[in-house]
């Protein structure tokens, strides 16, 4: 029996071209997709949106005492709480740990110490602030204080009241982080696509609400520790220490 060589050969070419064929296509694909990330990575950011308690002011250690005298006052009987509490709103902490005939106390013991609170900006931070803004981004702050907290900080610190665009207030959000709300809305008050974004928190459940909003996340490592909270962000930084536009 006498082989058919020529419809062999055939099979062979036309299998070969098809895999060539294949193989561009696929190259074409991978090609445009490093172009798409490429294109990602050189895109600046446009918006940052700071927390501020922990991540532009050194005021964490302040809340640990108050609380923690507070919490021993009222609610001995949960351990810790002053650390349970970080990043919620005053309203969601009032609701959830402390009875009502005792909320209007609670409020008055707060308000009294938070007064007279020192509210300067972390080391770095100011220059971080000026670079950033030399370059056009826009800045907001989306923090769980109230409003009264913050007459407060801008009168101690004037300064945040000229370096941002916009500051955001427990009042202005309809959940408490972990929740994304304070972030989108922040965006959304700056006018910003969220891929033109960036976030800066210290706190898990600040990390947690830039995670969830879908917007690029930098975890600063003021209250925990770089290896505590690198796997919760997009990026994790020491302090703002040496950090510029260019290095996002």
């Amino acid at each position: 029996m006498v082989k058919d060589s020529g419809a062999g050969c055939f099979v062979s070419c036309a299998i070969e071209f098809t895999l060539k064929k294949v193989k561009v296509s696929v190259n074409v694909k991978v090609e445009k997709k490093k172009s798409y990330l490429c294109t990602l990575m050189e895109r600046k950011f446009k918006a940052a949106l700071f927390d501020l308690d922990g991540t532009l002011i050194d005021t964490e250690d302040q809340y640990t005492v108050i609380w923690g005298r507070i919490a021993r006052k009222y609610r001995p009987d949960i351990p810790d709480l002053e650390y349970i509490i970080k990043g919620t709103t005053l309203t969601n902490i009032l609701a959830t740990y402390f009875s009502p005939e005792t909320h209007e106390a609670v409020i008055r013991e707060l308000d009294a110490f938070e007064a007279q609170m020192d509210y300067s900006f972390f080391p770095f931070v100011e220059e971080f602030l000026a670079d950033i803004r030399s370059h056009g981004v826009k800045c907001a702050i989306a923090t769980s204080s109230n409003k009264q907290k913050m007459l407060y900080a801008t009168r101690n610190n004037p300064l945040i009241g000229t370096m941002f665009d916009k500051i955001l207030t427990a009042e202005d959000f309809s959940a408490s982080k972990p929740n994304p709300d304070c972030y989108l809305k922040a965006a959304e008050a700056l006018q910003t696509p969220l891929d033109s974004c960036i976030v800066f928190e210290d706190a898990y459940t600040g990390l947690q609400a830039g995670m969830a909003s879908g917007i690029y996340t930098v975890g600063l490592a003021t209250g925990h520790t770089i290896e505590e909270i690198t796997p919760l962000c997009h990026k994790a930084l020491k302090s703002f220490e040496g950090v510029g536009y260019e290095d996002f």
